[in-house]
């Protein structure tokens, strides 16, 4: 009997981090998905001090915002500020939860909207399109077959550096 090969590769069956690196590669290449000009000077929520480091983290925000909405439908912009908000460091006095910021996840979702990844629920929030499942689980496949090779490498890299110390 050959290999078993799995079918249907969805974003459940990847690494988050791998995922949402490879989508927000995608986001960047990508004509459709435009960044802000005020992304270089904005905080990501009130309990942050300083704008991110990371020049490309407008578009690692909207790929986590993918996939967090396509693995729970119905998110909405107040859903996801608890999601991505954190620890609010307030001096000498206990530590509190600081929201993100609203304003940044509202324009990635309309971003989102525009290339149609994600579209409006009925009831409230949002919900992954049609379009967007098949763009997001092609994407996930990438990263699957990708994982893969990369581990095979690894391991021919690491058999190679052993016998040339020998």
């Amino acid at each position: 009997m050959g290999e078993y090969e799995p079918r249907g590769i969805t974003v459940r069956d990847v690494p988050p981090a791998e995922f949402i690196a490879t989508y927000a590669a995608h986001l960047k290449n990508s004509d459709k998905f435009e960044l802000p000009k005020w992304a270089d000077i904005v905080k990501t929520g009130t309990n942050k001090e300083l704008a991110p480091y990371d020049q490309d983290w407008y578009y690692t925000r909207a790929a986590a915002i993918a996939r967090k909405i396509y693995l729970q439908p119905g998110l909405g912009v107040g859903a996801l500020k608890r999601k991505f908000g954190g620890s609010k460091n307030r001096g000498t006095r206990t530590f509190t939860f600081g929201n993100a910021a609203g304003g940044i996840i509202r324009n990635i979702l309309q971003q989102l909207e525009e290339i149609k990844v994600v579209e409006k629920s009925g009831k409230s929030g949002r919900v992954i399109s049609r379009v967007g499942q098949v763009d997001l689980d092609r994407i996930a496949g990438q990263v699957a077959q990708g994982g893969g090779d990369a581990e095979s490498d690894a391991d021919s890299d690491s058999d190679s550096d052993g016998s040339d110390e020998e």
